[in-house]
């Protein structure tokens, strides 16, 4: 709605994951070299976790974009699935042929199709998001998958993405053969006051802004107290402020509007 009036070409904060405009603050960027870490040095397992809204699917779009054609990747984005339903859908993103055959019938063809991957020189990812949802059922059966291997290399890289619960099952007595398998880790922290204001215009720019809308420095600051520096916080509140802004035909994004739109998220909160 508020496209034209700011000269812009497309929203700048929708709460998708869209990899281009990924803003890579400091931690953002060593999150992603974690991941590209540990999957081209093959380290077998890769662990990101951060709470919620703070950037993890993004950072792993971004991530298939840049991986070569080398890499095969299946992507779980639901994980609350049986343990035959989940070598399955495995199986389905590697757009391997599993119709009608058992949990270990599947095993096989997706080892079969990681043998093949390897002698032609290529890669296979699984990621898996939300993973702080998978039973224990679950977790077993995703190390069994690791156990997919020669005698010098693993065949299959698994990264498990998830919120700060991940961390916590993980360290649960009866997972200790997983975490030990966990060499790569990484915990995506929110950003900080600093970085809020670069991301906020970053994300303009990449939408076309010429200089307007501006969020001032209050307006920023009271963007931070709300959101805590969780992206999707912060453009949740940012489109809501642009939307008042426009309303009120203001280009200056002040601490009052900020208000308008923290009322508007919250219904009657004070703001």
């Amino acid at each position: 709605m508020y496209l034209e009036y700011y000269g812009l070409t497309e929203p700048p904060f929708t709460i998708t994951p869209n990899p281009r405009f990924l803003f890579f603050s400091p931690k953002h960027r060593e999150a992603f070299n974690h991941l590209l870490y540990g999957i081209k040095e093959r380290k077998g397992f890769v662990q990101l976790t951060g709470e919620v809204g703070a950037g993890k699917t993004t950072l792993c779009r971004a991530l298939l974009e840049q991986l070569p054609d080398t890499f095969s990747t299946a992507l779980i984005l639901n994980p609350v699935l049986s343990a035959d339903q989940l070598v399955k859908a495995v199986a389905m993103e590697f757009e391997l042929d599993v119709k009608g055959l058992d949990r270990l019938d599947t095993v096989a063809v997706i080892n079969d199709f990681l043998l093949r991957q390897m002698a032609e020189g290529k890669e296979s990812v699984l990621i898996i998001d939300e993973a702080q949802d998978l039973t224990d059922e679950l977790l077993e059966q995703v190390r069994l998958l690791s156990n997919l291997e020669t005698d010098d290399r693993k065949l299959l890289q698994i990264v498990l993405m998830g919120q700060p619960e991940l961390r916590d099952r993980l360290n649960a007595h009866g997972l200790r053969q997983l975490r030990q398998r966990i060499t790569v880790r990484y915990h995506l922290k929110p950003l900080s006051r600093h970085e809020l204001a670069q991301y906020v215009q970053h994300r303009l720019q990449v939408s076309g802004s010429n200089g307007a809308p501006y969020f001032t420095k209050p307006a920023l600051w009271r963007i931070f107290n709300y959101s805590g520096g969780i992206p999707r916080l912060v453009n949740a509140v940012c489109d809501k402020a642009l939307l008042a802004g426009f309303v009120h035909a203001r280009d200056r994004i002040d601490f009052r509007m900020v208000g308008r739109a923290l009322r508007e998220l919250e219904g009657n909160i004070a703001a």
